[in-house]
């Protein structure tokens, strides 16, 4: 039987995701990571933790597809029985994700559905039919956003999904305490990935104003998101439930 602990990240083939699996494989937890169509940098991903000693696989998974949950979760049951001979999970990181810069006026309902069903409706059904196969005393962390603390025009639909994630997450941590589980929201502050087509990355305008209005100076960064994940799943971290952690920097303080 496998004693290791592992760790289900969506979105793992790349930015956040990427360096959130990084930062578990090195304090000994194993993973499953999703990627969307790019099977490549999934592969990337999974050479690179296991060159630290730990086993992953990748799997595909389309946030927007809510029916085809269930298919997934039974993947993903298959893929631990063939690759740990288990039948359970420890953690559970809701991480995919996908942006748009939309004003309130030009917003159509089949972008405000898409960013629904990948924020929230997914993430929602996507933990409830994970909640059988995880161990007793898992840990569940959901991803939002500084956005739901400080607005930014144009992310009226996004933010909102991402707060009622935040909302969802404390429900969910009341539900499933009595298993000796947690649940926790890590909403990070501006990052300089490819999310929402590189926006920072690409605009060095927009990259310093926006460390101009953080207290550290700078953006983020990947690597200052995957410590906190891998904290959050150690022991050490075991008494925080329920709550919003933001890692900004100090942003529009």
């Amino acid at each position: 039987m496998n004693t290791s602990k592992i760790a289900l990240i969506t979105g793992g083939s790349r930015g956040l995701g990427k360096n959130m699996a990084l930062a578990l494989a090195q304090t000994g937890i194993s993973s499953i990571i999703t990627y969307k169509t790019n099977k490549a940098d999934a592969d990337t991903v999974v050479a690179e933790i296991q060159a630290l000693g730990q086993q992953s696989v990748a799997l595909p998974f389309d946030a927007t597809n809510i029916a085809a949950i269930q298919t997934f979760i039974n993947t993903v049951s298959s893929t631990l029985n063939s690759t740990w001979n288990t039948s359970t999970f420890d953690f559970l990181v809701n991480n995919a994700g996908v942006g748009a810069t939309i004003p309130i006026t030009q917003a159509s309902e089949q972008q405000f559905d898409e960013l629904m069903n990948v924020h929230l409706k997914s993430v929602y059904f996507l933990t409830q039919q994970s909640l059988p196969i995880m161990n007793d005393g898992g840990r569940i962390i959901n991803i939002s956003s500084g956005t739901t603390r400080f607005c930014v025009p144009g992310y009226s639909i996004y933010a909102s999904m991402k707060a009622a994630i935040e909302t969802f997450t404390r429900y969910l941590a009341k539900e499933i305490g009595a298993r000796g589980m947690t649940a926790n929201v890590l909403a990070p502050g501006a990052i300089e990935t490819d999310f929402n087509g590189a926006a920072i990355r690409s605009n060095p305008q927009l990259k310093e104003y926006l460390a101009s209005q953080t207290a550290l100076g700078r953006v983020g960064e990947a690597t200052d998101i995957g410590g906190i994940v891998a904290f959050l799943c150690s022991p050490e971290a075991a008494w925080i439930n329920a709550q919003r952690i933001e890692a900004s920097g100090g942003m529009f303080l």
